[in-house]
């Protein structure tokens, strides 16, 4: 969000925002990555003068285009939205919601939710005056830049802990036609840390290409969890932290790479920067989980002959820790959860005919990983479904971690025959496609002593 703003900010500056506007974009290289993801931003004055911003981005299940997995540029992708005022002074701006409702399958879907948030930015306003007022604060920017430093503070202590050196790790990923790599280095030094990916493969022309800001995203994450779990989450506490990756990565690409898929590269960045570091702080790590996260696009016709559009998500099992065993299909490091059996099944004419956990699919170990699950999806409409899927860890299972197994690879299968985990399918009256999730992998070589010759960091 703070990337993100700043580019906004670069378009508008602050002299020329008023009261009641509302920022948009979607723009996937300034925000969080693919076109799916709208950001929007309002200003909030206080007595005509500008003291914070309350922003928030929300997925768009349609943003035009199709969820192509051979989409070979970002313009295949969908429309981008530019930097542009969706709200002016209070008022919709007719002319932004007029390309929206022309490229839009979902117009009014999508349209509720962004204006849901309009109605969550005007409260955020009144509560936040409110609280200044009663609490007789003029100016948030004393106690802003003192939360800030608190938090820089707390993080640098954190990483000082540590012993300073540089510890590596590569992953490899399914990918397309060939695999792919991503190259990690984490270098400590006293109270600051760097991330350089150097060694990456290329970017390439499918869409799993991770953008700077969605790379960046995903590993200071990691260093959050590990280092700093408990203080405030905001731009103070990466101050220590420098992310590096060569342009035309897949983990820094140009413009314009596809995108939409990002996840199916940048889920693997927290992976890599714990397994780096298992050396150092092995109390803290967990193994591989069945991430990337798992998802599936269906796309037809309801029974009345309407069009539907609706998202899946499926998560794989947890990784182990030192201590405890993976929790089965727990999502890391997405925290995206799917709606319930019962609320999907009456939304479209797909029956969910199985979901079951898979036995022994967590990596074996002094502690285990989690178990993954199984899902099987049948097609009750009268037509044809359109089914997209991008999955991963079939090929290259969750890893395991010290010592512990790795668990189980995933399988998508369609009338029980094994298919590719990229593409679009075609679904008839009756098929029924199933989805096996990857299990989490194991901690310690099993019956090992765990805590023998470990070093506590404080």
């Amino acid at each position: 969000m703070p990337r993100t703003l700043a580019v906004m900010l670069k378009r508008y500056p602050r002299d020329t925002l008023h009261p009641g506007d509302v920022l948009i974009s979607n723009d996937p290289y300034h925000g969080t990555g693919h076109l799916n993801d709208v950001t929007m931003a309002r200003p909030i004055f206080r007595d005509g003068r500008l003291i914070a911003f309350v922003a928030s981005v929300f997925h768009s299940v349609d943003i035009g285009g199709a969820p192509s997995v051979d989409a070979r540029d970002s313009y295949e992708e969908g429309l981008t939205i530019p930097v542009v005022k969706i709200v002016r002074g209070g008022v919709e701006n007719e002319d932004v919601v007029a390309f929206l409702q022309e490229n839009l399958r979902a117009f009014d879907e999508t349209m509720g939710d962004i204006r849901a948030q309009f109605s969550a930015y005007k409260q955020a306003e009144q509560r936040l005056v409110r609280i200044l007022a009663d609490e007789g604060v003029g100016d948030l920017d004393e106690l802003i830049d003192d939360i800030l430093r608190r938090s820089e503070a707390s993080m640098r202590a954190a990483i000082a802990a540590v012993p300073d050196g540089s510890y590596r790790d590569e992953i490899m990923l399914d990918g397309f036609e060939s695999p792919l790599k991503i190259c990690c280095e984490v270098r400590v030094a006293g109270s600051d840390i760097t991330v350089d990916y150097a060694g990456s493969s290329p970017q390439i022309a499918r869409p799993i290409n991770s953008v700077m800001n969605y790379t960046i995203s995903y590993s200071n994450y990691a260093l959050k969890c590990l280092f700093d779990p408990a203080t405030p989450n905001n731009d103070g506490t990466f101050r220590p932290i420098t992310i590096r990756a060569p342009e035309g990565s897949i983990v820094n690409p140009r413009r314009p790479a596809p995108v939409w898929a990002r996840h199916l590269c940048g889920h693997y960045l927290p992976p890599v920067i714990f397994s780096a570091l298992a050396a150092v702080i092995p109390d803290r790590v967990i193994a591989d989980c069945g991430s990337p996260l798992w998802n599936v696009y269906f796309q037809g016709r309801q029974l009345d002959g309407r069009p539907f559009m609706k998202m899946f998500f499926m998560n794989g099992g947890h990784g182990a820790r030192d201590g405890a065993d993976g929790a089965p299909c727990l999502s890391f490091p997405s925290n995206v959860a799917t709606v319930s059996i019962e609320r999907f099944e009456s939304s479209v004419p797909i029956l969910i005919t199985e979901k079951s956990l898979l036995p022994e699919s967590g990596g074996a170990g002094r502690f285990r990983g989690g178990a993954g699950q199984r899902l099987s999806f049948t097609n009750a409409a009268s037509g044809p479904v359109s089914m997209t899927i991008r999955h991963e860890r079939v090929k290259f299972p969750p890893r395991g971690l010290l010592g512990g197994e790795h668990g189980a690879p995933g399988r998508d299968l369609i009338n029980g025959l094994v298919v590719a985990p990229k593409g679009r399918y075609e679904l008839k009256p009756g098929d029924v496609v199933t989805f096996e999730t990857p299990g989490g992998g194991g901690v310690h070589a099993p019956n090992s002593i765990a805590t023998a010759g470990r070093k506590e960091i404080p």
